[in-house]
């Protein structure tokens, strides 16, 4: 077995861990923080729309530009009297985005631009959008973002508990907060595109807490009926069992998704590229990142407030008090024991056998006879 996989194993056997809840107000301090820039971003810089959602236009050049990036700024700024978006795509064309213009001057701005770059106008392709669809889209996202916030509530209330699809609702806002503020701090354009990359995100981040309360939920089962273990804990043991899967998925869907947007996006210019592959990459990572130190973390401080819970870490706490004061040493947890497990009966078990099962035991041993061949 590899080191990962013989780490995950101890891991989810609680022989080895590491104390996620014990640490929990430096991980919120962390999300705080993150959060609070985030917010400023969004405030001061705002988060720079695209056409499909206040309206424009967008110019397509023939293949194998000679004009530059730049030259192409002040091409458009002088048609349109705007400021304008061009990139370069791969095949040497330029795409050339101008925002807020009415749908009538693009005939105008198009015979400017061809005049400038020296083409035949009938060569250059123009996408018009108006301010009406843009807004009608902008107000559909927000109404299916919405829909689905309410439908993951319902779902993690009914499976779970109202705790649980609070935390999870606290997830979801934190990945959203931060995808939205890293989109105003680096400036990259907001599109259609762009949504579908924060839902499938959101989506991503509720498997990855979903599999982390399931396995809560297995482990506190009768959770009353012991006095070993306290909520907190046995949240950190669901935690660091599924630590390495959680590892492992976020590192395998970040790796083609880095691929799109250094590669694709950087390396190809392809503006869609960088508008879907920007928010999955930081929510993506947003997401592992809420599931593990935010969701769960909450969860445990949301039920250590019910009286039941209380009176369980009294009496977890006074028994290992009671066993210090005692000289007793305490007594680890063995492996593969959940919290519904009935303490005195796994206190009274007989030692386990190790060997094939359902071996009789020899009937002529321990009659003081010694083993062996008989003479």
């Amino acid at each position: 077995m590899s080191k990962l996989g013989n780490l995950g194993a101890r891991l989810h056997h609680g022989e080895v861990g590491y104390d996620f809840i014990k640490n929990r107000k430096i991980w919120y301090g962390i999300s705080i923080l993150i959060t609070i820039t985030a917010i400023l971003g969004l405030a001061v810089r705002g988060l720079n729309m695209g056409i499909e959602f206040q309206g424009g236009a967008v110019f397509t050049t023939p293949k194998h530009m000679s004009a530059s990036v730049a030259q192409a700024e002040d091409f458009a700024h002088g048609a349109s009297g705007q400021e304008s978006i061009v990139q370069k795509l791969g095949d040497g064309s330029l795409r050339i985005q101008i925002a807020g213009i009415e749908t009538g001057k693009s005939d105008q701005i198009k015979e400017a631009l061809a005049k400038d770059l020296k083409v035949n106008p009938e060569h250059i392709n123009a996408d018009l959008v108006g301010p009406s669809w843009g807004e009608q889209i902008a107000n559909k996202a927000w109404q299916g973002l919405a829909i689905f916030m309410i439908l993951v509530v319902i779902y993690l209330a009914i499976a779970f508990e109202w705790r649980m699809a609070l935390a999870a609702l606290v997830a979801l806002i934190h990945d959203l907060t931060i995808t939205t503020g890293v989109y105003a701090l680096v400036g990259f354009e907001v599109t259609p595109g762009t949504v579908i990359g924060l839902l499938t995100i959101l989506g991503y981040s509720l498997y990855d807490t979903v599999v982390v309360f399931d396995s809560l939920k297995e482990q506190t089962k009768d959770i009353t009926r012991q006095t070993r273990w306290t909520y907190s804990e046995i949240a950190n043991r669901s935690i660091n069992g599924t630590l390495i899967r959680s590892i492992n998925t976020t590192v395998v869907a970040l790796l083609p998704v880095a691929g799109l947007l250094f590669i694709g996006g950087g390396v190809l210019g392809a503006g869609m590229l960088n508008d879907i592959s920007l928010s999955l990459f930081v929510g993506l990572a947003a997401g592992a990142y809420s599931s593990i130190f935010i969701a769960t973390p909450l969860v445990a401080d949301l039920k250590e407030l019910e009286p039941q819970m209380k009176a369980l870490k009294k009496r977890v706490l006074a028994k290992r008090a009671q066993a210090a004061a005692q000289g007793e040493p305490l007594e680890a947890e063995p492996a593969g024991v959940t919290a519904g497990d009935d303490p005195e009966d796994s206190e009274n078990a007989a030692p386990a056998v190790v060997g094939p099962r359902n071996q009789p035991a020899s009937r002529g041993r321990g009659r003081g006879r010694p083993s062996g061949k008989r003479r």
